[in-house]
């Protein structure tokens, strides 16, 4: 009974528990490196780790190693061994990775389209910490 109660509960997460899988995937799509990997892998072609890595400026080799084992993991990113010498790996996403990586995009866009306001908010911000502490006087 209680395995059916479980089964049933966990037809859709919970993000505000702190006791559920979807936590974890969601870090997984919406850190700095998955979110990347997501959308440099949406064309829809297979890629190299090495062209990933050319790609993505900035990621460390374990970083994008470590990314791409998270999306495989979650069932959105495959993987592809070639048996030659030496050897050949490709990724590419599954039919679950273009839907995530789809719903990635919207927010990746919405930062390209709104970064000067965002840079601004971020200046007037570093502003206001660098002039102290505010003191209300009545």
């Amino acid at each position: 009974m209680a395995d059916k109660f479980l089964a049933k509960k966990m037809l859709r997460g919970d993000l505000f528990s702190d006791k559920c899988p979807s936590r974890d995937v969601l870090k997984h799509v919406t850190s700095r490196w998955g979110v990347l990997v997501l959308l440099a892998l949406l064309d829809g072609k297979q890629h190299r780790f090495s062209a990933l890595k050319r790609k993505i400026l900035g990621v460390s080799e374990k970083m994008l190693a470590q990314t791409l084992q998270q999306l495989e993991g979650d069932g959105f990113v495959d993987r592809t061994v070639y048996p030659v010498v030496p050897p050949h790996v490709e990724y590419q996403l599954t039919a679950s990775g273009v839907q995530i990586a789809q719903q990635v995009v919207g927010l990746a866009d919405w930062i390209e389209e709104n970064l000067l306001q965002i840079l601004q908010a971020q200046q007037q911000y570093q502003n206001q910490q660098n002039d102290g502490p505010q003191h209300w006087q009545s």
